[in-house]
């Protein structure tokens, strides 16, 4: 999809425009989901629960991974494993992350969102995260990436609930006392849609993460785009 196909997927005005209430160029608040979004990080985390759950004897698939991606660690591994009794969850989840950290060094920022969010602080935007995963975590990448600098605020699952639960966008919303107006939130996950979705807010779903296109479709975000440098364009042109 290039920058001419953008995918604008909600037409409510008898028109076919969008409303006031999704043009980009009036947001000021612009929310990101982290995995998937803006860290190339998917093949990591499959590679990782699968090497956590085979390492205390369970099994899964590559897609049953992918599609809990964006919700918590442990609502995840509840998902992927409910046969697991409670003290395996912990091993499993405790053999995730000494996997994950162990090789987060593979995890760069798709290219080219660093120069995207530099672009969009020198727009005067403000920029926060809501992601699915635990402080810890976030911290951690964001150390690793030194990325903190472009962010006003960050909101994790293990502070907010879990996705689709919106408590994420709303803490944030609260904390810069910005209205859902202003605000869009993007993310890969039919749950990232889905949180905005609950609240009315602008929702860009990217093609490039955890769900397939059609996936995200039916959730019917604002803004669809397949490439990060589509989603580059949409939100800096």
């Amino acid at each position: 999809m290039s920058k001419s196909s953008v995918v604008p997927n909600r037409v409510p005005t008898e028109t076919g425009l969008l409303s006031d209430h999704h043009l980009l160029a009036d947001k000021t608040l612009i929310i990101f989901d982290w995995d998937g979004t803006l860290m190339d990080s998917i093949g990591l985390i499959v590679e990782s629960m699968h090497v956590a759950g085979e390492a205390h004897g369970f099994q899964t698939t590559d897609k049953e991974v992918q599609d809990i991606i964006g919700l918590s660690l442990m609502k995840g591994i509840e998902i992927l494993y409910p046969q697991a009794n409670d003290a395996q969850k912990l091993a499993i989840q405790q053999s995730y992350a000494e996997y994950y950290i162990a090789h987060s060094h593979r995890t760069p920022f798709f290219a080219p969102i660093e120069d995207m969010l530099q672009t969009l602080q020198h727009q005067g935007k403000s920029l926060a995260v809501a992601t699915g995963k635990k402080r810890k975590g976030l911290d951690r990448v964001l150390d690793a990436s030194d990325s903190h600098q472009y962010f006003i605020m960050t909101r994790c699952a293990d502070e907010a609930g879990s996705k689709p639960d919106p408590q994420m966008l709303t803490d944030i919303l609260n904390e810069t006392q910005q209205p859902i107006s202003n605000a869009v939130f993007i993310g890969d996950s039919i749950y990232d849609i889905q949180m905005a979705t609950q609240l009315g807010m602008t929702s860009i779903a990217v093609n490039y993460g955890t769900a397939t296109s059609a996936e995200l479709a039916a959730q019917q975000p604002t803004y669809q785009v397949d490439t990060p440098q589509a989603l580059v364009d949409l939100l800096c042109g």
